[in-house]
């Protein structure tokens, strides 16, 4: 039976990652929809994972794509790269049901691929707005995402609903701009985020090796630099970088996003050499971690090439 899409709509969610999974979690908890949540994953045990934390009532297990499409009205998406995000749009819009319905990706992707999604899913008869998220697994945990919106306004204030209060503490309002507009910033944004952790990562093996200490600098960013700065800061100290049994973010995604970076730079004609040197110590990280490497392993890779080792405990 249809829901009153505008009240309270009918949700699924595909793609249960270390971002996706606190975002339902707090859907689930705060967000105002039709229950129960359908959640879908490539890996049903992840599925059945995350529902065995959460009300029997407010979630419900899909096991195919077209059932999200089907029993929902909008259905969010947050998927590690383009490829997958590709190929579950394209499996979504086979549905006999995707006229009508919303589709809302919060991948961090290609602008391109973001306005191609939003092309095929309007051509579909079907809805779309880009809704790319700054913040850790941990703020997605904890409902302190920045939600950054693109696509027509009625269907964006679809979408608020579920952003500030809900899923983040912020929103980036680009409506009635194009798709992209908000996966380009996504792109650029995550640039400062990750030479924020290149400075630390060289400035940690320069105090370590010049006898300054790295808590005297750990010192330093605390007073000058509280957040984020400070939060890396102490990953680092604690060997977090290497010693999580998941990744907080995979180097290897991480990768994906400075690639993408850098080939929108090259298209505009610009150097971004920070967000080179970065990528490089990226792929020592994947060379020497494989999946498991974090992007705060940028901070082992600038210790391997200063003559540490990895590990700043071994």
């Amino acid at each position: 039976m249809a829901s009153n899409a505008n009240s309270s709509p009918r949700v699924a969610w595909l793609g249960l990652g270390n971002m996706g999974r606190g975002m339902v979690k707090n859907i689930v908890e705060k967000g105002n929809f039709a229950a129960p949540l359908g959640i879908y994953n490539r890996t049903t045990a992840r599925s059945e994972k995350l529902a065995s934390t959460l009300p029997s009532d407010k979630v419900k297990i899909l096991t195919s794509i077209g059932d999200a499409v089907s029993q929902a009205d909008i259905i969010f998406a947050c998927l590690g790269d383009d490829k997958a995000i590709n190929e579950t749009i394209a499996a979504a819009l086979k549905s006999p049901e995707v006229k009508g319905k919303l589709f809302v990706d919060c991948s961090t992707v290609h602008p391109d691929t973001t306005d191609k999604l939003g092309a095929d899913i309007e051509a579909a008869g079907a809805y779309f707005v880009a809704c790319p998220v700054f913040g850790a697994p941990t703020m997605a945990d904890n409902g302190q995402l920045v939600c950054v919106l693109a696509g027509p306004s009625a269907q964006v204030n679809r979408v608020k609903p579920f952003c500030k209060g809900v899923m983040g503490r912020a929103e980036i309002d680009f409506s009635d701009q194009p798709y992209g507009t908000a996966t380009r910033l996504k792109i650029i944004g995550n640039t400062f985020i990750l030479q924020m952790i290149e400075a630390i990562s060289e400035g940690h093996t320069l105090a370590e090796k010049s006898g300054l200490g790295v808590d005297n600098l750990h010192a330093f960013i605390e007073t000058m630099f509280p957040g984020p700065y400070t939060t890396y800061s102490g990953r680092m100290m604690s060997g977090d970088y290497y010693k999580r049994e998941e990744p907080a973010f995979m180097a290897r995604l991480a990768r994906k996003d400075a690639g993408h970076a850098l080939d929108l730079a090259k298209t505009a004609g610009v150097k971004m050499r920070a967000v080179e040197v970065a990528d490089a110590h990226l792929k020592m990280v994947v060379e020497h971690a494989g999946e498991q490497g974090d992007i705060a392993g940028i901070y082992g890779a600038v210790r391997k090439e200063g003559g540490l080792q990895f590990e700043n405990g071994s």
